[in-house]
């Protein structure tokens, strides 16, 4: 399959590494194709990996996942513009993280709407998923780093789209358990999690955790 991944940080490139590995030819895309994260990605990743711009990447992808940091997200999302990302899967892994004041951050959206809401409105025709922005990069891509039964959440407006992601994060990932929690208004409750998730990682001492919706 064709993969734009949208962000050249540590999710970005820790997603689009998985992906080629399993034989994918992925496109990674930034602000501009001369980027030196995704250059030096590309020529280490293998046959199927190149590198872009945004929009290089999300009209190369069949699919595309949105890895950028979350304050830059609808700036980066608007470089790979409205039409090549129209009718597509967009799995928004990013989270509006506020560090303008130092640690621990706030949220820039919240309470009645979140980013993946926003990208949502503001991309109708995009088939928006939120995923994978509630554990660790290392964790998205491996979730047998952390021991026993845990799970992980998608939320989006379209189900079709919804049921292919899942797909992706247990043949791909390895994930075990996928809750899906409704339409896109349920990632406001995602990205809230990150308050609590960053919190949890200064008193655990890893950022290879997760939790378990215990029934």
């Amino acid at each position: 399959m064709k993969i734009g991944v949208l962000g050249t940080g540590t999710v970005g490139a820790t997603l689009a590494t998985k992906l080629a590995s399993l034989g994918h030819e992925v496109r990674m895309g930034a602000r501009r194709a001369t980027n030196d994260k995704a250059t030096a990605w590309a020529e280490s990743a293998g046959e199927g990996a190149s590198h872009g711009t945004f929009a290089d990447a999300a009209g190369f992808g069949e699919i595309v996942f949105h890895c950028t940091a979350g304050v830059g997200a609808l700036a980066a999302l608007g470089s790979a513009r409205a039409e090549n990302l129209a009718g597509k899967i967009l799995v928004d892994v990013a989270n509006p993280l506020d560090f303008s004041k130092g640690m621990p951050p706030t949220l820039f959206l919240s309470n009645d709407t979140s980013l993946g809401e926003t990208i949502q409105r503001i991309f109708p025709e995009a088939k928006v998923v939120k995923a994978l922005n509630t554990v660790n990069a290392d964790v998205m891509v491996d979730p047998g780093r952390v021991p026993g039964e845990h799970d992980l959440f998608v939320c989006g407006n379209d189900a079709g789209a919804k049921v292919e992601v899942t797909r992706i994060l247990k043949e791909w990932f390895g994930w075990k358990s996928v809750i899906d929690l409704g339409d896109i208004t349920a990632a406001r409750g995602m990205e809230s999690y990150l308050l609590l998730w960053l919190r949890l990682w200064t008193v655990v001492g890893t950022p290879d955790f997760n939790v378990c919706v215990v029934r």
